[in-house]
């Protein structure tokens, strides 16, 4: 799809049909004054979308307030929204500017926008209505000009039939509805967000990979915490990960799924052909001299060490990269990109 979407400095990604979709009606309906309604389970990225929708905005340049109506207890949510007056109620030292005040011009994004209490949805729907806030305590009404985009994670219409949210809030709410897609069904994107994540959290003078293998498993995988399960899976596998490679023997088991764990249990250390050991061994061999008083590039040095260690596997085996991956333990995927960013190529014969 060719639209000229701010989408990547907020790491929106995605190529899937499902997304690609869900871009489209954003194009569509960033730059219209309408109430947009996000659907999506938790951790899909509502916000995300919400923040693209500004941003591709004429309002842009103005302000972009989020309120979760989940996160605010009840009594306090509606101060939060609305502001008040100095002593208007005890604790009410100074005036107090509210969140939808302090959008006026730009954008309010209500996250659980189901999570609101009756009692504000009723004000909510004047303000909708009159284009004008009453702070509490306040006897003048303040009028402002913002656009409102909600998000939840409940079906609204069911809350309706059972009373706990109003139906002529709901039909102002939902005029543009975008339903965001759970990661399980846009499984073809999830590559290019491990990926992302990985480029994201990697903070090692080697950055790691994740092997063939692992991303199937990846792929698989159903992850019900969505694209925010995924991003925190990713930090967590860069950092107890062992080796530059993520493997299916980093992965737990929730994720391999009916794979029976024994068959990617690394190698024991006594077990001949375990190439961490022997990596182990031979960076103590190398270095048993110890360091210098001068001390050492370490990075240097051990990119220096692996791309013996490289040269070595292909000059045994006839730089047959099958066979050598196989000998360093690697996938050839992993190997071709290492010979890539050392800048080894095959000798002419």
């Amino acid at each position: 799809m060719e639209t000229n979407l701010e989408l990547e400095s907020l790491s929106i990604i995605g190529e899937s049909k499902p997304i690609r979709d869900v871009f489209d009606v954003v194009a569509r309906a960033a730059g219209s004054q309408s109430t947009i309604m996000i659907y999506g389970e938790s951790g899909t990225g509502k916000e995300l979308i919400a923040r693209a929708l500004h941003m591709n905005s004429p309002r842009a340049s103005k302000p972009f307030i989020a309120v979760n109506c989940g996160a605010i207890p009840h009594e306090l949510l509606e101060g939060e929204l609305f502001g008040y007056e100095k002593g208007s109620f005890t604790g009410a030292v100074n005036t107090r500017i509210g969140r939808m005040e302090l959008a006026n011009q730009g954008t309010i994004f209500f996250d659980e926008i189901g999570d609101m209490p009756t009692s504000l949805q009723v004000k909510l729907l004047r303000v909708l209505a009159e284009r004008e806030i009453d702070r509490i305590g306040s006897t003048k009404p303040t009028p402002i000009d913002i656009r409102v985009i909600t998000a939840t994670h409940r079906n609204l219409e069911e809350s309706v039939k059972e009373g706990s949210f109003r139906e002529d809030l709901f039909y102002r709410l939902n005029i543009i509805p975008i339903n965001l897609p759970p990661l399980r069904e846009r499984k073809t994107d999830i590559p290019l967000l491990a990926d992302h994540f990985l480029k994201q959290f990697n903070r090692t003078a080697i950055p790691k990979t994740i092997s063939d293998e692992a991303m199937q498993f990846l792929v698989n995988y159903s992850w019900p915490g969505n694209i925010r399960e995924l991003a925190n899976f990713i930090e967590r596998m860069v950092v107890l990960s062992i080796g530059s490679t993520i493997t299916p023997r980093d992965l737990p088991e929730k994720v391999l799924g009916d794979t029976p764990k024994e068959k990617w249990q690394p190698l024991e250390e006594d077990e001949e052909g375990n190439p961490a050991q022997i990596l182990q061994q031979s960076l103590r061999q190398s270095f048993h001299v110890g360091i210098p008083e001068e001390g050492i590039n370490l990075k240097k040095m051990v990119e220096e060490f692996e791309k013996e260690l490289l040269l070595e596997a292909l000059e045994k085996t006839g730089w047959v990269k099958n066979k050598a991956a196989n000998l360093l333990g690697l996938n050839r995927t992993t190997l071709v990109e290492k010979l890539k960013k050392m800048k080894i190529v095959t000798p002419a014969r």
